[in-house]
């Protein structure tokens, strides 16, 4: 028994049935507005950013007759400093300049009072023609910037990407009373294509900050390279340092949540910048402590990691301060150091992978940053990393000790003065 299509289904057949019968010189478009449909969708699969196609796309716009003088896309991105990023293209620009926005922009006058605050309130199109002194509607500050460049004609549309998402997109023209009608029907043309090819490149972008956020730059890089499966790694030389925070159960049950989290924030910054500034990569957060790890491929690695402990201890120094003012009691941390090979990969079950890294090394990482509690010294080093660091003469040695799960002793040295 024949299946009866539904009545939109049949003409959405018979559509498709007479583009693909329809001469090539005919079209759903004029020959302009097809030449850069075509690139637009057919060309640009090479081409991983979207600023990079936003500039040729403005470019082919203005050769195929249409004035853009100026234009940008807006897009709200999921990262852990910025709420969203803007991308702008002036005439004459070979490159678009990206702008960043913190969260809290949303509150702010620029914000507030401009178009932009017009569109995200629900408008389908904001559009202002900047030389009519007569124009309807608010006269934003954007304008008079935007007229003191020679622009006559200003609008925001929505790009519209799947799960209700929805960006901004701008032109503005220079010409004398700005777009006409033939103009504003090759944008919503192209606009639906942009969307798609936008919403690509951005779940790209995404699923790249998401990695990075949460594994660290390298194991993203990995991960997105294909490193997916258990087991898979390499064995890599590096320094090794694991730090944690003291007595952060006692604390957690005397202070309030928000105190805690504000805390803990607070003492990752000063260890994680220091130590993300100085080439090291923090592969994972354990409550309140980090592993990282700073690759030996570096031959400057390991004073690197020293150097990064340093500016950590000043920046902790700082915070303690800062708590004692406000009547808690300074913060105790350790840290322990070592050196050498490691497994670097995924590991964990079927479903959950963790990318991180095992071995000895690791473990005596671990036992010398547990030993700083009973020695009360913040910082230990193995002898291992000291010979390979070169750095005997500013440190302290502190004999051999026997480690958990280790034959031998270890030699151990703390930073001199560090009690």
């Amino acid at each position: 028994m024949a299946v009866m299509k539904p009545r939109s289904e049949e003409v959405a057949m018979q559509t498709l049935s007479e583009a693909r019968l329809a001469p090539p010189d005919s079209g759903l478009w004029p020959a302009e507005r097809r030449k850069v449909l075509d690139w637009l969708v057919r060309e640009t699969r090479e081409e991983r950013f979207i600023d990079n196609i936003f500039v040729d796309l403005c470019r082919r716009l203005s050769d195929a007759g249409v004035p853009v003088a100026r234009a940008t896309l807006h897009f709200r991105i999921h990262h852990p400093q910025w709420i969203g990023a803007r991308i702008l293209w002036r005439k004459g620009l070979s490159e678009a300049e990206i702008d960043t926005y913190e969260y809290g922009v949303e509150d702010s006058s620029q914000y507030l009072n401009s178009p932009l605050r017009e569109f995200n309130n629900g408008a389908d199109e904001v559009r202002r023609h900047l030389d009519d002194p007569a124009a309807d509607g608010p006269d934003y500050p954007l304008y008079d910037e935007l007229r003191a460049d020679g622009l006559t004609d200003y609008i925001i549309w929505p790009l519209h990407h799947t799960l209700g998402k929805r960006h901004a997109i701008t032109f503005a023209s220079d010409r004398p009373g700005g777009f006409d009608a033939d103009d504003i029907a090759f944008f919503s043309d192209i606009l639906p294509a942009l969307a798609l090819v936008s919403e690509i490149r951005l779940k790209n972008r995404l699923a790249r900050t998401l990695l990075e956020t949460y594994v660290g730059p390298h194991a993203s890089e990995q991960i997105l390279a294909g490193a997916t499966t258990r087991g898979s790694g390499v064995t890599v030389g590096a320094a090794i340092l694991i730090c944690d925070l003291r007595d952060f159960t006692k604390l957690s049950d005397l202070w309030p949540r928000d105190d805690v989290i504000e805390l803990l924030n607070d003492y990752f910054d000063a260890m994680s910048e220091p130590i993300e500034r100085h080439g090291g990569e923090i592969l994972k957060f354990m409550g309140d402590g980090l592993l990282a790890i700073f690759p030996l491929t570096d031959p400057c690695a390991c004073g690197q990691l020293l150097a990064a402990i340093d500016e950590a201890q000043a920046a902790l120094s700082r915070l303690n301060e800062a708590n004692l003012l406000k009547g808690h009691d300074p913060l105790g941390y350790g840290i322990g150091v070592h050196v050498g090979d490691v497994m670097y990969g995924n590991i964990g079950s079927r479903k959950r992978l963790d990318f991180t890294v095992i071995g000895p090394a690791v473990n005596i990482a671990s036992r010398l940053e547990s030993l700083t509690k009973e020695l009360k010294r913040p910082v230990l080093l193995s002898r291992a990393f000291v010979e390979r660091a070169g750095c005997a003469a500013r440190l302290e040695n502190l004999g051999s000790y026997a480690l958990r799960g280790l034959d031998e002793p270890i030699e151990v040295f703390a930073l001199s003065g560090g009690k």
